[in-house]
């Protein structure tokens, strides 16, 4: 299937004007081809396809790291020129080098949040209990029909159906 697949779309591409255009490669073996934008045979302007051609051949063996970020942008056409070798080797010393200064910052942080622990923090607080949350008249001695407020809090009033058949009086 592999090589009948190859021969057709070889014949598609000498029918259809598509020249592909070696860009690059990245240091895992990935080739990077460009077909510029072109009108076909019935006139259409066809757009810039860019494409790459994995160095593992099989699908299932892709893994999310296999293409590095700067050929990815390019790819997805978020960069219109493609990546240099120098450029992505110079990235990824640059990550390499976030990855130190993250990880030293983290291991700082840890070592003074166990003496801030010690140091600083006040001993816990004991609160009294007094009654339930889930109790209707939780923090007040009996509800009022008067709403009441404090500067800290407010307790709205109660609401009680009153006797009698008409409600809008």
């Amino acid at each position: 299937m592999g090589w009948s697949q190859d021969l057709f779309r070889a014949l598609w591409r000498s029918l259809s004007r598509e020249v592909k255009e070696h860009v690059g490669t990245d240091q895992f073996g990935n080739k990077y081809y460009c077909i510029p934008q072109y009108k076909n045979w019935r006139g259409q302007t066809i757009r810039e396809k860019r494409i790459v051609e994995a160095a593992n051949k099989k699908e299932v063996d892709y893994e999310a790291g296999d293409i590095p970020t700067e050929w990815e942008a390019w790819i997805r056409r978020t960069r219109k020129t493609p990546p240099t070798m120098e450029e992505i080797l110079k990235n990824e010393k640059h990550r390499e080098e976030i990855k130190i200064k993250s990880q030293d910052f983290y291991e700082k942080g840890k070592l003074l949040s166990k003496e801030t622990n010690e140091e600083l923090l006040p001993p816990p607080v004991q609160t009294q209990i007094k009654g339930h949350a889930s109790a209707p008249h939780f923090g007040k001695e009996e509800p009022s029909v008067a709403p009441s407020s404090t500067g800290k809090t407010f307790q709205p009033g109660s609401w009680m159906p009153r006797d009698g058949k008409s409600h809008n009086q």
